[in-house]
C-alpha cells in the first residue's frame, strides 16, 4: 500500500473535483459525468430489506460498490437460513431455495455493482393430524411394502 499525506480535505491535490470515494480511480471515462472517485451516486446509494423477516438491512445502509456483492449475498443467505429454521420448527422440509442477484451500472460513473437480490423458498409442511395425510400414509405403506426386497441365496 502506498503512503500519502492528507490534510483531511476531500479535494485531490491539483484537482478541482471533490473526492467522495477515496481509493477509487480519478479517471473519467468517455460519456460519463464523473470518475468513480468523484461519484455522488455511488457515495449516496443505500440498501434496504423489504421483507417481513428479521434480517440485516431493515433500515437503509450504505454499501460500497466493491463490497456490494459479498454483503448482498450474505444478506440473502440469511433469508435461506431462516427458511430452514422455520421448516425445522414447524415439521416441514425445504423443497427449494434459490437466490438471484441483480446487477446494474451507475449512470454517473459507469461502475458495475450488485443492485440487490431476491430469495425464493418453498417449504412443504407435514400435518400428521390431518385425516387425509393419515390415509395417504397408510396407503403408501401398503403399496411400498415389499417393493425393494434383497434376497441373498
Amino acid at each position: 500500500m502506498g503512503g500519502s499525506i492528507s490534510n483531511g480535505s476531500n479535494y485531490a491535490a491539483g484537482a478541482s473535483a471533490v473526492i467522495r470515494n477515496p481509493g477509487e480511480s480519478t479517471q473519467k471515462t468517455a460519456g460519463r459525468q464523473s470518475s468513480p472517485a468523484e461519484c455522488e451516486t455511488c457515495k449516496n446509494r443505500k440498501y434496504k430489506d423489504g421483507s417481513d423477516e428479521m434480517v440485516s438491512f431493515k433500515s437503509a445502509a450504505h454499501i460500497s460498490p466493491q463490497a456490494s456483492a459479498g454483503k448482498v449475498r450474505a444478506h440473502e443467505q440469511e433469508h435461506v437460513s431462516n427458511a430452514f429454521k422455520k421448516a425445522a420448527q414447524n415439521n416441514g422440509k425445504v423443497i427449494s431455495a434459490s437466490v438471484s442477484m441483480q446487477t446494474s451500472v451507475c449512470p454517473e460513473c459507469g461502475r458495475s455493482y450488485v443492485a440487490g437480490g431476491e430469495t425464493n423458498t418453498q417449504i412443504k409442511y407435514f400435518n400428521e393430524e390431518n385425516p387425509y395425510q393419515k390415509d395417504k400414509k397408510a396407503s403408501d405403506a401398503i403399496s411400498y411394502t415389499g417393493m425393494n426386497v434383497d434376497i441373498a441365496c
